[in-house]
């Protein structure tokens, strides 16, 4: 091939790669490759075409070979540090970064991107002043405005996050994530000026196929099961593709017990870990052999080592690359990876898109399909997923009976449980409270609350402090309500033990939606404490009423706003009806299955069983239903 006909191939491979035709554009750089073997720029262009479209290895191998050709080309650098980064090998990638400035300090983009390296090592001053530095460099970089945003907003500095991200949108209207972190620091903020139309909007151009939301954000904010899955899919599509090469092909392993993997970066103090230390302690270790792989270092917390007691194998891959963990998965020959984390905080779901496993499924950190082909399983139950919404789940479906949830009958609260006074709380009043999040209050479930107390004498609402200026918007949307904003009383953080004691003092949990109550919920319930939730159409809107049902309490779940909002004032004002229902759920509370930690365990075991043996027997995944 000559130098001519050469660089008319490479201009089209360019042309075709601008225009969005990838498929051809690697082709095309292929083939200039196979003649010339040196081809710097064609390598260089491959890495980045292999790196967007889950060839992993090949990606690597491709930046590898033209840095080799040419270690001076800063952008090279930059482009595979882009790479090493959506690999999780975050010190390599910010070696990479620096490589490129010191070819070329001013380089703004490598100072973005090793802003971005640094904010995933939890350097985070060190990122802002990456990001500040690329904002000199290119003021109208958008894209450093944002991770300035993302620092701030991971710092709880959500105003200050709000006109960070502001600043960027001015610059690129449309820019990845912006719109939906924007609107997530303001429902962290509660602040309501706009939501409708702005979800409105938000939606509506998600369907244009623009990233607004992180699948996770999108949970709280929508109420549709069909939006929910368009979300995760196209970011399936942009984020974590289904690797071209998967590691597993087809070999069926053949051990004594069937060998499973729980994969988490929540192996720590984090409420994922109260919820499952029972559970795996409950294990039949004489059918199961289990592993730990912790997304992130082991934590020296009493919780964090109780859950690495308790598996087989703890292995600490925090510094590992995706593939590496899907090699190693697969070098383990584990039969089933369950994926704790979905696209919850630290999540990995490229480990997943290598097919590490012959059986892959997501359970408990992701309340929502994944919408990924790699995913072959979410286990659930017929109430948090019933029949009819089969079909907005890219997953198979487990139904456990009973319910999905799982809890730790070890779970311990305070030794003193404290007076009204001490949490500061009318001696008196009826007590409501919540202490979900805040990004879990919206106007419509504030608006229900607001209606409870006008019509309940002498009531109040318990919340969960989360930043000072959700408490004064809280406060001054109550105000607006024609609701005494003293009426709202907020409760500081403490630690698990003395929070579950504190439920003590509440009379009655009102739960929000469409993101219901769920770890909170289940608190309440191992508490003492009634829980009155409205079932909603998606998986996340139906926890509350699983847990209920589960308990033996279907009497508080109700289906509409109005019968949520009756029912609560009749609660308040009927005490002996209260009094019935809280004799009912001290009963339950070890009688029923919601705690009963061995009989889930049985469950959940028979769903690991069914799908192992469908793999084991060549066929492919199918909606499984655990028998009682």
């Amino acid at each position: 091939m000559t130098a001519g006909s050469m660089k008319l191939l490479f201009d089209q491979a360019i042309q075709a790669h601008q225009i969005g035709k990838v498929s051809e554009a690697e082709n095309l750089y292929r083939q200039i490759i196979a003649a010339d073997p040196k081809h710097f720029d064609a390598l260089h262009m491959l890495g980045i075409v292999c790196s967007g479209n889950g060839k992993y290895q090949d990606a690597d191998k491709f930046f590898r070979a033209a840095l080799l050709i040419d270690s001076k080309f800063p952008p090279c650098h930059v482009n595979y540090g882009f790479y090493l980064l959506k690999q999780k090998r975050l010190d390599e990638a910010v070696e990479s970064f620096d490589k490129a400035l010191a070819l070329f300090p001013n380089f703004a983009e490598a100072w973005f991107g090793r802003g971005n390296a640094l904010r995933a090592l939890n350097r985070q001053g060190d990122a802002i002043s990456a990001y500040n530095q690329a904002t000199v460099l290119k003021p109208n970089l958008a894209e450093a405005h944002a991770g300035i945003g993302n620092i701030l907003a991971s710092l709880k500095r959500y105003d200050e996050a709000i006109t960070a991200y502001d600043r960027a949108l001015a610059l690129k209207s449309g820019l990845e994530f912006a719109e939906g972190e924007r609107m997530h620091c303001k429902m962290r903020l509660c602040d309501w000026n706009n939501f409708s139309a702005e979800y409105q909007r938000l939606v509506a151009g998600g369907k244009g196929k623009n990233i607004y939301f992180q699948p996770f954000d999108f949970l709280s904010v929508s109420s549709s099961t069909q939006e929910q899955i368009e979300c995760a899919k196209f970011w399936v599509s942009q984020k974590c593709p289904a690797s071209d090469t998967p590691i597993w092909q087809g070999e069926i392993y053949n051990h004594d017990k069937i060998r499973i993997a729980y994969v988490s970066a929540d192996f720590r103090q984090h409420p994922m870990s109260f919820l499952i230390a029972g559970f795996i302690e409950a294990q039949d270790r004489s059918r199961f052999d289990l592993t730990a792989i912790s997304l992130q270092p082991e934590d020296a917390s009493e919780i964090g080592q109780r859950i690495k007691r308790a598996f087989g194998a703890f292995l600490d891959v925090s510094k590992m690359s995706d593939d590496k963990v899907a090699n190693l998965i697969h070098e383990l020959e584990i039969d089933i990876a369950i994926d704790l984390n979905g696209y919850t905080q630290n999540s990995r779901p490229n480990i997943f898109a290598c097919r590490a496993a012959p059986v892959q499924a997501s359970y408990m950190g992701f309340p929502g399909t994944m919408g990924a082909e790699y995913i072959d399983y979410i286990i659930a139950d017929r109430i948090v997923v019933p029949v009819e919404n089969v079909s907005s789940f890219s997953e198979k479906i487990v139904w456990l009976p009973d319910t999905y949830w799982v809890a730790d009958q070890r779970l311990a609260t305070g030794p003193r449980i404290p007076s009204r006074a001490d949490v500061g709380l009318p001696e008196n009043a009826f007590v409501f409270c919540c202490f979900n999040q805040t990004y879990k209050i919206l106007p419509d479930t504030f608006d229900s609350w607001m209606h409870i107390l006008q019509r309940v004498d002498a009531s109040v609402l318990w919340l969960l402090e989360d930043n000072t200026t959700a408490t004064t918007n809280l406060r001054k949307e109550a105000a607006a309500r024609g609701v005494d904003p003293d009426r709202l009383i907020f409760a500081s953080r403490v630690p698990l033990s003395d929070h579950l004691a504190r439920h003590k003092c509440a009379d009655l949990f009102l739960d929000t939606l469409p993101y219901n109550a769920h770890t909170t919920a289940s608190d309440a319930l191992w508490a003492g404490l009634p829980v009155l939730t409205q079932i909603g159409e998606t998986f996340a809107g139906r926890v509350a009423a699983s847990l209920l049902n589960s308990i033996g309490l279907p009497e508080l779940i109700t289906s509409t706003r109005r019968d949520y909002i009756e029912l609560a004032i009749e609660l308040a004002t009927a005490p002996e009806k209260l009094a019935v229902i809280k004799h009912k759920l001290s009963q339950n509370r070890l009688a029923k299955p919601l705690f009963n930690t061995r009989l889930f365990t049985s469950h959940i075991e028979a769903s690991y069983t069914a799908m192992y043996e469908r793999y084991q027997a060549g066929l492919p995944p199918d909606h499984i239903n655990v028998a009682q």
